[in-house]
């Protein structure tokens, strides 16, 4: 058998150009302007029409949701790294130590890991942490809630679902066909209304809801899943660190772990990663990387992901000075917020200015903006048309002066924004008498 020349090979079929990727990419192409095939019709249609429903702020012409960025003198409330240690020593030092190592990473879908990988590593620990039977590491929160409803849901099983649950969720539901119930928001009475006349299925709720920080009812959310003999998934991805013994959540705060079936959380929050992990029966979590299309059709976590994760886990479970931090600071500022006026639903570190139409929210986050209060606007599809806000997201590392300096701004700013013709703050009001 001759040898194959690889040389005369590449000469043979890039004969005159760089071989780049399999392209012929002549030399002089760095100072070229980049050509691109004009765009049909129906795609530019669709283009102008996307632009036409896109919200951008009336102060700097952006989309909504791109603020200022941040210097120096910012207060920022847009990160979601609720204990302040994205840049936490050990955990690079974890990551740096996994780069470093010469083994070779296998690049591929987690389907093909064997039991001794670093990631069953990660969901076991995983799984002790939470007070668990058994967990999957996802590469994602939202690939967590659309690969285990694809599992678990199908046309013949109803799901229930808050209202305001995450997109992941409703998307997840999306795809598995099912009959879909929406729920009033942690209406407990509307929930079993709907049990009574559809039967058992899958209840779906958060602990802490994403956009408004209200926490939910979950013990009687639980309790009547379970009387009607239905699977519960609760998402945890804003509770998961920063509630329960030693951070491992609500469910567990609550004493649930034993009636809950499903937990899922972002690992993206409070774990300061990119990851998502699935908390449940043994049954399920060790079916799901080979019936769940995001785990079968992505690439597994690399080993220096997953150490960071490890040495974040052991972090989180040492944090109980954070964790009171944060909500010592939440507590304050919703409390001073609230004096102020607002309409403060919330009872977490996730604070919202329900400004309610748009128009109002974009003028709330361009004055936030220029007294540099960084918060994130969130608008349809995030909310309902009428409840679109400023999310403010607190974390451990605010200290007392900036507190103040929030709730200085917010007063002074008033009057500007249109505050006490907020619907949500006329509702407040209407409760007072």
């Amino acid at each position: 058998m001759s040898t194959i020349d690889s040389h005369n090979i590449c000469k043979k079929y890039y004969p005159t150009g760089q071989h780049n990727g399999g392209a012929l990419l002549p030399s002089h192409w760095e100072d070229r302007e980049r050509p691109s095939p004009s765009l049909p019709c129906f795609l530019q249609q669709k283009l102008e029409h996307q632009e036409s429903i896109l919200y951008k702020s009336q102060l700097t012409g952006n989309y909504l949701a791109v603020g200022r960025s941040a210097d120096a003198r910012s207060i920022t409330l847009q990160s979601n790294d609720y204990l302040d240690i994205s840049q936490h020593e050990s955990i690079r030092r974890a990551q740096v130590a996994s780069l470093q190592n010469k083994s070779k990473s296998t690049v591929m879908s987690a389907v093909f890991l064997g039991e001794d990988s670093k990631q069953a590593e990660f969901e076991s620990a995983m799984a002790r942490f939470s007070y668990m039977p058994a967990a999957v590491l996802c590469q994602s929160g939202w690939a967590a809630n659309v690969g285990l409803m694809q599992v678990i849901a199908d046309e013949t099983i109803p799901v229930y679902i808050d209202m305001f649950t995450h997109m992941s969720l409703w998307e997840g539901v999306k795809q598995t066909g099912a009959p879909v119930h929406a729920f009033r928001h942690n209406d407990v009475r509307h929930l079993e209304s709907l049990l009574k006349k559809n039967g058992a299925g899958v209840v779906l709720t958060e602990s802490i809801f994403s956009t408004t920080g209200v926490v939910a009812p979950l013990r009687e959310i639980v309790r009547v899943a379970n009387l009607y003999d239905c699977i519960s998934v609760v998402d945890e991805s804003h509770s998961l660190g920063t509630h329960g013994p030693q951070g491992a959540g609500l469910v567990a705060e609550l004493g649930l772990s034993s009636q809950v079936h499903f937990i899922t959380s972002s690992l993206a929050k409070a774990f300061a990663g990119r990851a998502g992990v699935i908390l449940g029966s043994k049954e399920v979590c060790e079916r799901l990387p080979f019936l769940a299309f995001p785990a079968i059709f992505s690439s597994a976590m690399l080993p220096y992901e997953i150490d960071g994760l490890l040495a974040t886990l052991s972090l989180i479970k040492n944090s109980d000075h954070r964790r009171w931090k944060l909500h010592a600071n939440a507590a304050y500022l919703r409390a001073g917020l609230s004096e102020l006026g607002y309409n403060i639903e919330s009872h977490s570190q996730i604070i919202a200015l329900e400004a309610g139409v748009v128009n109002n929210t974009g003028v709330l986050r361009d004055r936030l903006d220029e007294e540099n209060i960084l918060g994130s606007a969130f608008y349809p599809p995030a909310t309902p048309r009428t409840r679109s806000l400023v999310r403010f997201s607190l974390n451990a590392g605010l200290d007392e002066q900036q507190l103040d300096s929030i709730l200085r701004v917010c007063a002074d700013i008033r009057e500007d924004v249109g505050m006490w013709q907020w619907k949500s703050v006329l509702r407040k009001q209407r409760r007072k008498h």
